[in-house]
């Protein structure tokens, strides 16, 4: 009985020499975890009849003023658009205003460069506010948007709403020489 002591003793002594050490050096990758970021996109309904479209924005910390790019790649446009609807979530809450809306030319940063905007274009810009509370933006340019190599971006400059969480914007287009939009894709946006 009192071998099986000795060794039960000696057993925890061994097993808190590692732990411990363990626990300690451990602690401070403990203390950011808020700045993981995941790999991973969420999207609520991932059927076939939704396309993820590109975005960028330079700041995901709510209440901070912010920029928000939303790409319209070549892949993205397959004819040439008359109109662009911005479908904004009712959950953003967040001041939009004609002045800090934007149309351009862009190009898409990356590993080398930056996202910016290397052209504006000319576009008459409406924000809509229906019943319910739903927004949406409506970009008409004054010339249609070439269905070309080139990309295009709606720049939003906003304060980011008080709450976190997941915003999913949806785009829709009306082509050329036809009467009614047609889906082009969802972003959908992260605020911590």
């Amino acid at each position: 009985m009192l071998k099986i002591t000795k060794k039960l003793i000696l057993n925890l002594k061994i097993l808190r020499l590692f732990i411990i050490p363990t626990i300690l050096v451990s602690t401070p990758f403990f203390n950011n975890m808020q700045d993981v970021k995941a790999g991973l996109e969420f999207q609520w309904d991932q059927n076939s009849s939704f396309r993820r479209l590109k975005w960028f924005q330079k700041e995901n910390k709510r209440k901070f003023r912010n920029t928000i790019y939303f790409f319209f790649r070549p892949s993205d446009r397959r004819t040439d658009l008359l109109k662009i609807n911005l479908a904004i979530p009712k959950t953003f809450k967040s001041s939009l205003k004609n002045e800090k809306i934007s149309f351009c030319k862009v190009r898409i940063g990356g590993f080398d460069n930056r996202t910016k905007c290397l052209e504006n274009i000319p576009a008459d810009i409406e924000i809509n506010t229906d019943e319910s509370g739903l927004r949406s933006l409506d970009i008409y340019p004054y010339s249609p948007i070439p269905s070309n190599k080139d990309s295009f971006a709606i720049v939003l400059k906003v304060f980011n709403p008080k709450r976190s969480g997941l915003y999913q914007f949806h785009s829709y287009g009306q082509p050329k020489g036809k009467s009614f939009s047609s889906y082009l894709g969802s972003w959908t946006l992260v605020i911590d």
